[in-house]
This record gives structure tokens, sequence and C-alpha cells, in this order.
């Protein structure tokens, strides 16, 4: 069977490939019909070349044409809505609804909109002016971004429409997406609408480019090139500090979302005062889209005590008894089974679950573990290994000092939780729990499982290592993951026609908020 063309240029053409591969249904385990290349380097260094060709051409365009590009596609992602959801229901085993047409793809398009009203405004630029000694600053794009897009968002982390790809061409730089080998059917539609909207909006024909695979090697070799300005990975770790040593070595932006356990400390009042909610709110959290989420519950923390052993006990019957939903890949399937088998020769003990499932396609029980705060001191990096799926770690300590130890010993995460009564008999000890938990996360929650992430400005989709490769800056939430792809250009003594719109005396659209002279303010330079 010939194998599908891939995006460069502005052209489907074959790929130069070094081999080919195919998807699988997990739900089933069948094979998808297409073939996809794998592509040498040889499509890397054109895609490159095209890329790096784009960006000199975006800069000459003004905002407006770019917000017209993300508006545009988002409209034609919208009128593609049912083929792209039963192709990505196919990939990926998950529910077309609500899971798929209902709550990703409208996520999907809404970040796009949200993108181009950021891009169209400019505020997220900070243009700063010192007008006393004509000295200018904003930001502003710094060339072809690679993003590569995860397994279990289709839509929403897909690398050629998801958050980074939008934030990416929002802040005025051309994409090329490196596509998850497990919906590549679903990559090539949102690719296709993509290039409907460059084609109606005028950008350059290499704004928007898609390979679908390509060697470890060309990998490393691609994020180090001189011609790339940027990179967005999510992922796996070890895949992701690969691709950070290469491009660090080379001195390029990379901006890499890679493990999260998402620790859940649930305090003696909050399960004396609503214990049953509490397990239903932790279960369906846990295994919600069989816990393939980056924000998954995979660590719980406990005080010893009998509400606590009532917890565990309802929480593992609940999971005995829950459904056992595809997983997005063998691979997936696979990698869980792995970091069981971690987790338990470090001392973890299985309540329920921890075997893959005689059953069609990916599945794996859903799995509870237990160890004692004293066995996790002993063993902090192995029982934080990462089982991503349908599992999740409870640890319970002796007493608060116990737990504040283990606090201390926490990796790196995107979220973490701290579950109170509503009445104070935890305010003592969340006081003291919640400074340690502060700095080992990215979104401090109280109450609320982490599953999900709202697509608002003040989100923080981001953490210490290694939840991500640097703690200040946001995956999720514009206009600050738009400054991820761009450089502080300074403009010094510059005449005034040769300024860019944004540091002009006048102000380009009268709702840009500048900082002049220190006071933020939507007017002019006065004279």
């Amino acid at each position: 069977m010939a194998l599908q063309p891939v995006l460069i240029a502005g052209q489907w053409r074959p790929a130069q490939s070094t081999g080919s591969f195919h998807a699988e249904n997990p739900a089933t385990g069948e094979r998808l019909p297409e073939d996809y290349p794998t592509s040498a380097w040889a499509d890397c260094d054109a895609a490159l070349t095209a890329a790096a060709e784009a960006a000199v051409a975006l800069r000459a365009r003004p905002p407006g044409k770019i917000a017209d590009f993300l508006t545009a596609y988002a409209a034609q992602i919208e009128a593609g809505a049912t083929e792209l959801v039963a192709m990505a229901h196919q990939e990926t085993g998950l529910p077309a609804t609500p899971r798929l047409a209902t709550v990703e793809l409208p996520r999907t398009t809404g970040q796009l909109r949200q993108a181009a009203a950021a891009a169209r405004e400019g505020s997220w630029a900070l243009p700063t002016i010192d007008a006393k000694i004509n000295l200018r600053s904003v930001l502003e794009p710094l060339g072809p971004v690679l993003v590569f897009g995860p397994n279990n968002f289709p839509f929403a982390y897909n690398g050629v429409a998801g958050g980074d790809f939008a934030a990416a061409i929002a802040a005025g730089n051309p994409v090329m997406a490196k596509a998850h080998p497990s919906h590549p059917g679903t990559s090539r539609l949102l690719a296709e609408a993509a290039m409907a909207a460059v084609r109606e909006t005028g950008l350059p024909a290499a704004t928007v480019q898609m390979l679908y695979n390509i060697a470890p090697e060309d990998g490393l070799r691609l994020v180090a090139d001189p011609r790339l300005g940027a990179v967005g990975f999510t992922g796996s770790r070890n895949g992701g500090l690969r691709l950070k040593a290469a491009a660090d070595a080379a001195g390029k932006p990379i901006y890499l979302e890679l493990s999260s356990l998402n620790p859940v400390v649930i305090l003696p009042g909050a399960l004396a005062e609503r214990g049953p909610k509490l397990v239903e709110e932790f279960t369906t959290s846990c295994l919600m889209a069989s816990g393939q989420f980056c924000t998954n519950p995979g660590l719980i923390l406990l005080l010893a005590g009998e509400a606590t052993e009532t917890f565990i006990n309802a929480v593992a019957e609940r999971f005995a008894a829950a459904p056992v939903n595809p997983l997005l890949s063998a691979g997936v399937a696979r990698g869980l089974r792995t970091s069981l088998a971690t987790l338990r020769a470090a001392g973890a003990h299985v309540l329920t679950g921890g075997e893959p499932v005689n059953a069609p396609g990916s599945r794996f029980a859903n799995t509870l573990l237990r160890v004692s705060a004293a066995a996790f001191l002993a063993a902090p990096a192995a029982l934080q290994t990462e089982a991503f799926g349908n599992a999740s770690l409870l640890v319970v300590a002796r007493d608060a000092a116990e737990l504040a130890l283990v606090l201390e010993h926490l990796e790196g995460n995107l979220t973490g939780c701290i579950y109170s009564d509503t009445q104070g008999s935890d305010d003592a000890r969340y006081q003291d729990l919640a400074p340690r938990l502060r700095c080992r996360v990215g979104r401090l929650l109280n109450d609320k499982m982490p599953t999900g992430v709202a697509v608002s400005p003040a989100m923080n989709h981001g953490g210490p290592y290694p939840a991500t490769g640097h703690p200040g800056f946001t995956a999720v939430g514009i206009p600050a993951s738009l400054r991820r792809f761009a450089m502080l250009a300074c403009y010094d003594n510059v005449r005034p026609g040769r300024l860019p719109a944004a540091l002009q005396d006048k102000n380009p659209n009268g709702k840009l908020w500048r900082l002049i002279d220190g006071s933020w303010t939507q007017g002019d330079v006065c004279a």
C-alpha cells in the first residue's frame, strides 16, 4: 500500500522515507488500513528550509492576518468535526462523545480563537517604551517552532493544532509539527484543515508543515538545527530529556512537559466530614480516560487511622468494580506494566489490579497500590515512577511530621492538592504542609481533584522539573503561553517610521497595553 504523503512547503508530497508504520485501534487491537512514512533527514531538511523562509515572510504580516488564520482554522476544524471525531475515536479508543466531540474539540477551537484574540490585541508582547531616552522593546517571533504532540490529546495537544501550535503561530512563528504515531490519520485531517486556512488567509505556504515520524537520531539533529527557533515537546521523560540535551548543546530553547504524579493530600478532617464523597471524586478522577491525563492523581498521601482504612478499602472496591477501558496503545500498556513492576520492587503492595486484562485491545486492570511513608522515604525516586494509566499509589504516614517529610522528598509536579475539612480542624496541618507542597507544584489546588486544565489566562500548566523543563513557563494559559516562543527585541534610537507598530508613539489599535515611562497605559506616547 502507498504511504501517505507529508506536508512540506505547502504541498502534500511523497516522503523521503526510511520505513513505514501504521496505527491500531486500541479498543479492538485491529490494524488500521493506512500506512505512514518515517521521514528521512531529507524531509526534515526541506521542511526547515521552507520554515526559515516562511519565518521571514511572517514577520512582515500584521498581527491581524495571523489572527485571521487562527480563527479560519478553528472554523475549518468545526466544519470537519464529524470526520475528525470519527478518526480520533478509531485511533485512540477515546469516547466520541462526550470526550472528543463535546469536550476536547471545542477546547481546541477555543484555544485557537483565544490565541487569535491575543495576537490581534498584542499586549502579550509586553511593549515597553522609555520615551525620554528613545529606548523601546517588545517580544517578537524567534523563528520556526518544532512541536512534538503527545498521544493522549489527539486534538487539544496535537502538534498541528494544539496549545503549543496555537501559541507559536500567535507569536508570529511558522510551525513544523511532528505528529504522534498513535493518531496519524487525525493529524493528517487537522493539517489539511490548517492548509485550507493558510490558503484562505494568504499566509506563507510553509506556515504549517507536518511530518508523521522521524528516526530518533534525526529528532536530535532537528532540535539542534540553526534554522530552528524553539521546540515544544509533550511526552515521555526519557525522550524529552534526550531532545533537551541536544537542544541545550546548541543553545536552542526547548519547552518540555515530561511527567507528573500530581500528589493529593487528604487530611483526617476531610475524611471524617465527607469520606464517601472523596472516594467518588478520587475514583472518578483517577480512572477517567483510563488515567491517561498529565494531571491524573497518581499519588495520594494520607495519615494513618480508621477513617483512612475505610477510605482505602472503599477505593479498592470501586477500582475492582469499575469498567476497564482501553489504553491509548499497546505501548502505553507495556509502559504501565513496567512502571508497576518498578513500584512493586521498591516496596509498594498491590491492593487490586496489577495485571493486563485478557480482552480485545490494549487494556490493563484498574490498579491501586499502597506503601507506608517510611518505605516511601527509603526509596523516594523509585516510588515516584510515573505509572501512566489507570493506576495510583497510596502513601500512608504515621503522623503529620512523617507526611511533611514525604512532601519534602517529592519531585516537581504539575499540580498538588490538599483536602481539608470545612470547619477548621485541619487548618494547623494545612498551614504546615501547604508551603512544603507549594514549591513542588505549578498549580496548588484545595478540595478539588487535579484532572482537567482550564484554558484560562491565569492557568499554569507547568511546574518544577521533571513536570516540565522550566518552572517559569506554562503550556496552557493565553497570553503567557505565547511568550515561550518569542525573543525580546530592543530598539535603541531607531527612527519612528522604522519601529514596529506596537512601539510607535501612537497606539496602533487603541487597546494595546504598553509600559510607557513606567506606567501601563493604552494611550499614546506624549510628546
